[in-house]
């Protein structure tokens, strides 16, 4: 080969070896200024502390606070850092949040500075909607590096597990009322009537038997003594004398007066078969001189010294002498002599009766047979007479018929729907019941009920206080509205009447676990699984293992998908659940 190519070629390996060289070098001496390459072996000495851990659903919402900590000669004056939370479940990211950005001393950028050789710290808050795919899984935050032009990937780390959704237990266990009937099977009734008299007499005259008050009491004793639906109770006479006559002629006549009226009344009684040879049935009282009568009357009337007369005759603690002087009036001012003290001379006579109404049976029969005879308390009070929900209902659409603009009808019509679990149907009436008695409280419940069902609780909220004073139930409705808006210790409050699960649950998340076991243990759903399941979260939050799997065993004997649910909550993530 000639000497000249082989010198080229001498020479081209030898430039090819100094260019690899150099291009080494230059790589050495860029990989040792990169700073972020240092950071990422030592980045696990940066702490995270999260509130709270694990993570909590409260109100549909996640809120927590990331304090991180960063360890002294560790944050390069120069470097940027990117701290970029998310949540990961199995293995995949389900949400990424926005990043919060730490700055080295001599950074030219925006964020939390930190400080080379002391190191630092830094805090960051935020909340987000809780989804479904968070309830097991972890939060973890990204580092990423930034130096110059090149970014890397410092460290991932888990920071806290989530979610706790105990809340998510409530049950919708709402309470809607009843429009109530006002039936009464007994009514009583009251015929009233009056005799007047002469002046010291006691006789009743004839004419007093024919007004039109005693022919209408005579009338009333001969229809009712037929009707087997009432019965007579009591007559009752008062019978009183004028204040003008002497004290003791008054007593007695007074006396007289009852016994005369008492007879007159009687006879047509006994003619009629009423209580004969009864006499508990007659309560006859004298009342002597009317006095507060004679005052009375003197208020009410237009005599021009009305005033002055009941002055001075007030001045008199004597009776007798008080009885002169009003003698002594009654011949000055004849209006007191011929319009006051005449219709004072009389016997008040009331006659008391039971009306009797159908018995459940006749009710019912006429339900079924001719509804249109009874009345709408009637009808009402029938469906409360069975438990067959169909049948209430029957009735209740038959009371809407006969009675269509009592929004009792409509109302309770809605009721039953809703326990049939036909919300759709329940709105329809409750708001056929509202166009009949609008923002009635009973009604106003009732649609909150169905209109938090339909998952607008703020709505629902509004129509409970305007439901307010239409019974306990109001307040337990915005209990359950209290737990699922985080509110626990409102909902405490306004389910204590109740001692149910749901006021169990309000009070384990208000941190009352002992008053929570007791309120189980009064429940009437104390054997069910979700009330073994709540005990089980007391268990864990008290530290009780036993408790937790002696309950849980239970509730999964009762529900065996609460196998499924207990295995990723994490209120037992510190329990060993294998023997499960």
């Amino acid at each position: 080969m000639p000497q000249l190519i082989i010198e080229k070629t001498r020479e081209m390996k030898f430039g090819m070896l100094r260019i690899m060289v150099v291009a080494a070098m230059v790589a050495f001496s860029l990989g040792a200024c990169n700073p972020l390459n240092k950071m990422a072996k030592n980045a696990e000495g940066v702490t995270y502390t999260v509130t709270p851990d694990p993570l909590e659903m409260h109100g549909d919402t996640v809120a927590l606070v990331i304090d991180g900590k960063i360890p002294p000669k560790f944050f390069n004056k120069k470097v940027i850092v990117h701290v970029r939370p998310f949540f990961e479940s199995e293995g995949a990211v389900v949400k990424s949040f926005e990043p919060l950005t730490l700055v080295g001393e001599n950074a030219d950028a925006d964020g939390v500075k930190i400080n080379y050789e002391e190191g630092g710290k830094f805090q960051y808050e935020f909340k987000y909607p809780y989804e479904a795919s968070m309830e097991r899984g972890f939060l973890k935050a990204d580092l990423e590096g930034e130096f110059k032009a090149n970014k890397k990937q410092l460290y991932t780390a888990t920071v806290a597990d989530g979610t706790n959704i105990t809340p998510y237990l409530v049950m919708s266990d709402e309470k809607p009322i009843l429009g109530k009937d006002q039936f009464e099977r007994v009514t009583h009734e009251v015929f009233n009537s009056e005799i007047n008299y002469l002046i010291n007499s006691s006789n009743v005259r004839s004419s007093e038997l024919s007004d039109d008050d005693m022919k209408a009491l005579f009338d009333t004793i001969k229809s009712k003594s037929g009707d087997t639906s009432y019965v007579f109770v009591e007559l009752d006479v008062q019978a009183y004398a004028s204040p003008d006559g002497e004290l003791t002629l008054n007593e007695n006549l007074a006396d007289n007066r009852a016994k005369s009226a008492g007879n007159a009344v009687k006879s047509k009684l006994r003619k009629y078969k009423v209580n004969d040879g009864e006499e508990s049935f007659y309560n006859l009282m004298g009342k002597g001189e009317d006095w507060d009568g004679f005052k009375a009357k003197m208020q009410a009337s237009d005599i021009e010294d009305k005033d002055l007369i009941i002055r001075v005759l007030q001045m008199y603690d004597d009776p007798v002498k008080r009885e002169a002087e009003i003698k002594n009036l009654s011949e000055t001012y004849l209006e007191v002599k011929e319009q006051i003290l005449p219709p004072l001379r009389r016997s008040q006579i009331s006659l008391l009766m039971d009306k009797v109404g159908r018995s459940d049976e006749q009710i019912m029969m006429a339900v079924k047979n001719d509804p249109s005879v009874l009345s709408v308390e009637e009808m009402l009070y029938a469906a409360a007479l069975t438990n067959d929900m169909n049948e209430k209902l029957n009735i209740y659409q038959a009371t809407i018929s006969h009675y269509p603009e009592d929004w009792r009808g409509h109302n309770n019509e809605g009721y039953v729907y809703f326990l049939q679990n036909k919300i759709v149907n329940a709105e329809q009436s409750f708001k056929n019941a509202n166009s009949k008695s609008a923002n009635n409280p009973v009604i106003m419940n009732n649609m909150g009920i169905v209109t938090r069902l339909k998952g607008d609780r703020r709505m629902a909220m509004d129509y409970y206080k305007k439901a307010s004073g239409a019974g306990n139930e109001v307040n337990y409705n915005m209990g359950i509205v209290n737990i699922m808006d985080g509110n626990y210790n409102a909902a405490v409050a306004n389910m204590s009447s109740y001692q149910t699960l749901n006021l169990a649950l309000a009070q384990i998340l208000d941190g009352k676990n002992d008053a929570a076991k007791s309120t189980i243990a009064a429940s009437e759903d104390k054997d069910s699984a979700q009330a073994y399941y709540l005990k089980a979260i007391i268990g864990a939050r008290t530290g009780d293992q036993d408790m937790v799997m002696q309950n849980l065993k239970m509730a999964i004997q009762k529900d065996g998908g609460l196998k499924t649910k207990a295995m990723k909550d994490v209120e037992f993530i510190d329990s060993d659940l294998s023997s499960l």
